[in-house]
C-alpha cells in the first residue's frame, strides 16, 4: 500500500495532494515529494509499469527518467525500469509538482549570472516568489524566465522539458520571496534531473550571508535542531516552521561562521547541510539572534536613525537580511565542479555598510571554514 497521506481510494497518488505539500514546504527546497508503497501481494510487474498505474498524472516516459536519475529505489537500492515487483517490496519515488497550466511570459527583470545550453544560473531578487502557487499566478521568477527564453537568451532553449509536465518547469530549487541570491535553473530534462539530484542527496555546496540582531559569541557553531510545522492551525502560523522535538521534527543542521561582529549586530555565513523550510530563519531566531527583518521570527525592520546617530527615519531594509550567496554543484553532463558568487541586493548592501561605518567593534573576524569572498558578496555602496 502507498503512503496513506497521498493515496486516493484504489491505490492511486492524489496530484493534489502532493501538489499542497510541496507548496506547503514540506518537502524542503528541492521541490520533490517522497511517496512509498509497500506491495500486499504478488505483482510480478515490471516497476515502470507499476509506477505508471499508481502515478496517474506522470507519463511512462517521464516515471522511466525518474529511475534512471536515481529517484526511486526498491529496497533501498537502485533498480531498472524493467525490474519485477514482488510481495513485501518497498518502492520509495521521488515525485516531482503534478501538472499545472500553462505559464505566461511576463517581461520582469532578472539577473543572469551564467548561461549555457544546458542550464542557467542567476541573482534572484527581493520579493518575488520562484513559481506560481495558489494566490500568486502572476509576477512570478517562473513568469519572468518564460519571457526571457522567449525574448533575451542569446544560448537559445528554454526551461527544461520537465515543464512541460509539471507544475515548475525547469525549477531545481527555490528560495523564500524576500531571500535573495543564486539559483540554478534547468534548461532540458537531463540537466534537471540530475541537478535535482545532487540537490536531494546534499552533494551541493549552499553557502548564505545573513545580518542578525545581536552579536554571537562563539566565532563557529553547529546548529543541530529537527525543524518541524508550526502546532498551531490559527490564521498565519500554517507557512511557519518551528524547533520540535517529536515525530514531526525533521533533522535539520546548519554551520553558524561569524564573518563580522558589530555593536549590536553580527554578519554570518552560514552552511546548509540540510534543506528544510525557513531552515536558517528558524535556527537563528532559535538561539536568539533572528535575521534582521524577519518579522516572522522575531527580526525587526532597521530604520536609518537606529544605527546612525541623528539618521532619519527611512528605512534602510524592511525585509529578511537573508542572502543565498554562493552555490557550488557538478555540470549535470561533464560532472566538471561550477561554483557561482552572487552580490546582495542593494538594501542589504546599505545596512552592512551603516553598520560598518557607525557600529564598528573590530568587526573582521577570521574563522576557519568560510568561503564567502566578502569583497565580492558586498558591493561598495
Amino acid at each position: 500500500m502507498p503512503d496513506e497521506s497521498f493515496v486516493l481510494p484504489g491505490g492511486k497518488v492524489d496530484a493534489e495532494a502532493v501538489r499542497e505539500a510541496i507548496e506547503k514546504g514540506e518537502s524542503g527546497d528541492e521541490g520533490f515529494q517522497k511517496v512509498s508503497f509497500t506491495l500486499s501481494r504478488d505483482l510480478n510487474k515490471r516497476l515502470d509499469k507499476y509506477l505508471t498505474d499508481r502515478i496517474p498524472f506522470l507519463s511512462r516516459t517521464s516515471l522511466q527518467r525518474i529511475i534512471t536519475e536515481e529517484g526511486v529505489t526498491v529496497n533501498g537500492r537502485m533498480p531498472k525500469a524493467s525490474t519485477r515487483l514482488r510481495l513485501g517490496d518497498t518502492v520509495e519515488v521521488l515525485i516531482p509538482p503534478p501538472p499545472s497550466k500553462e505559464i505566461v511570459g511576463e517581461d520582469i527583470p532578472i539577473e543572469v549570472l551564467y548561461e549555457d545550453e544546458r542550464l542557467l544560473v542567476l541573482n534572484k531578487k527581493p520579493d518575488i516568489i520562484v513559481h506560481p502557487a495558489r494566490s500568486h499566478n502572476k509576477g512570478t521568477l517562473l513568469n519572468a524566465l518564460v519571457w526571457y527564453f522567449e525574448h533575451k537568451s542569446a544560448k537559445g532553449g528554454g526551461l527544461s522539458d520537465v515543464g512541460k509536465e509539471f507544475a515548475r518547469p525547469g525549477i531545481v530549487h527555490r528560495l523564500d520571496r524576500h531571500t535573495t541570491g543564486v539559483m540554478v535553473i534547468a534548461k532540458d530534462e537531463e540537466a534537471h534531473w540530475r541537478l535535482g539530484r545532487q540537490f536531494e542527496k546534499r552533494m551541493v555546496d549552499k553557502r548564505y550571508l545573513a545580518l542578525v540582531h545581536g552579536e554571537i559569541d562563539r566565532d563557529a557553531d553547529v546548529i543541530d535542531l529537527p525543524i518541524g510545522p508550526h502546532p498551531s492551525k490559527a490564521k498565519g502560523m500554517r507557512e511557519k516552521m518551528v524547533v520540535r522535538h517529536d515525530e514531526f521534527g525533521k533533522h535539520a543542521v546548519t554551520i553558524c561562521r561569524v564573518r563580522e561582529r558589530y555593536d549590536g549586530y553580527t554578519l554570518v555565513e552560514l552552511e546548509l547541510k540540510t534543506g528544510r523550510t525557513h531552515q536558517i530563519r528558524v535556527h537563528l531566531s532559535y538561539l536568539g539572534n533572528p535575521i534582521v527583518g524577519d518579522d516572522m521570527y522575531g527580526g525587526r525592520v532597521v530604520k536609518e536613525s537606529q544605527v546612525v546617530k541623528g539618521g532619519s527615519d527611512d528605512l534602510v531594509i524592511s525585509r529578511q537580511a537573508l542572502h543565498a550567496c554562493m552555490l557550488g554543484f557538478q555540470d549535470p553532463i561533464t560532472r566538471e565542479p561550477m561554483l557561482f558568487t552572487a552580490p546582495v541586493a542593494d538594501d542589504m548592501a546599505r545596512i552592512i555598510a551603516l553598520i560598518r561605518a557607525h557600529r564598528a567593534t573590530g568587526w573582521d573576524v577570521h574563522v576557519p571554514g568560510v568561503t564567502i569572498d566578502l569583497a565580492t558578496a558586498v558591493p561598495a555602496v
